[in-house]
């Protein structure tokens, strides 16, 4: 029941935002103003339903310090992703075709400001933090990479393989993110620098949700398994291991920190730590 809790209503804002963002896109300005105003809005809500859910302060939205935290975390998910599509470039499967639309980059920010958060809140923040309570981190994070990949195959060139990628290596990066640090700042700073390194930056489709015409207009071609196909770079096997290997970074600083539960099954499982 906790979990229904805290889980609709930010998803009810996520969704309701989504729709809002929808009407106001041709406008690249209120889709910066909107984007980011959804998202504190439901950063606003997740901290109101913990305290109202658990009877505690939610120290994994704490403002304090907030700010440089998600920048840190942007500028890992911006080299990220710089590094796989370099790579992609280097065997052929990218190339700059010209210059895109600052407009439609600034428009960018709020629109991945707005997933990020609300992505981030609902996978990581409520799906894997009371998953990991009662069964604890590593199946934690294998269950809701799982949810997380197979949530994509809504977007309108998803594929299966595009959906395990997404698994492998932002699921589990994220969730490690969050497992190693013990904020939501670090994976919605990542979440929200990968996404629009990609789109924003590079021209590149996100997810198989759509070409978006960021800073530079980007094109791939060739292999799928290099490229991501119409998926996008996100499928490449180039991500995969980039995110696989965030991920054991993340995880053994989770390890070292103290910060891995243990397996938990029948009577040691508990909803509260």
């Amino acid at each position: 029941m906790r979990l229904l809790k805290q889980f609709v209503p930010v998803a009810v804002v996520a969704f309701g935002g989504n729709a809002i963002m929808g009407v106001v896109q041709g406008s690249p300005l209120l889709t910066l103003l909107f984007g980011v105003a959804m998202a504190a809005l439901a950063v606003f809500v997740y901290a109101r339903t913990v305290r109202w859910s658990e009877g505690r302060t939610p120290a994994e939205v704490a403002t304090q310090g907030a700010a440089g935290t998600v920048a840190k975390g942007a500028l890992i998910g911006v080299a990220l992703f710089a590094a796989v599509i370099v790579s992609i470039a280097v065997v052929g499967g990218y190339r700059i075709d010209g210059l895109g639309s600052p407009a439609a980059a600034v428009g960018l920010l709020g629109v991945m400001a707005a997933v990020a958060v609300n992505e981030e809140l609902l996978f990581r923040g409520i799906l894997f933090r009371i998953v990991e309570e009662r069964i604890g981190t590593w199946p934690a994070l294998v269950l809701t990479s799982l949810l997380f990949g197979l949530s994509h195959l809504l977007n309108p060139h998803a594929s299966l393989w595009g959906a395990i990628a997404i698994a492998i290596e932002a699921g589990s990066m994220l969730a490690a993110a969050y497992a190693a640090t013990r904020t939501l700042w670090v994976p919605i700073g990542v979440h929200f620098g990968w996404n629009f390194a990609a789109a924003g930056i590079f021209g590149a489709e996100v997810s198989g949700s759509g070409v978006a015409q960021g800073l530079l207009s980007g094109v791939t071609s060739g292999p799928a398994a290099l490229t991501g196909g119409e998926f996008g770079p996100e499928a490449s096997l180039f991500a995969v291991v980039a995110g696989l290997l965030l991920t054991v970074v993340f995880m053994r600083l989770a390890r070292r920190r103290g910060n891995v539960v243990p397996f938990r099954r029948g009577a040691d499982a508990t909803l509260a730590r």
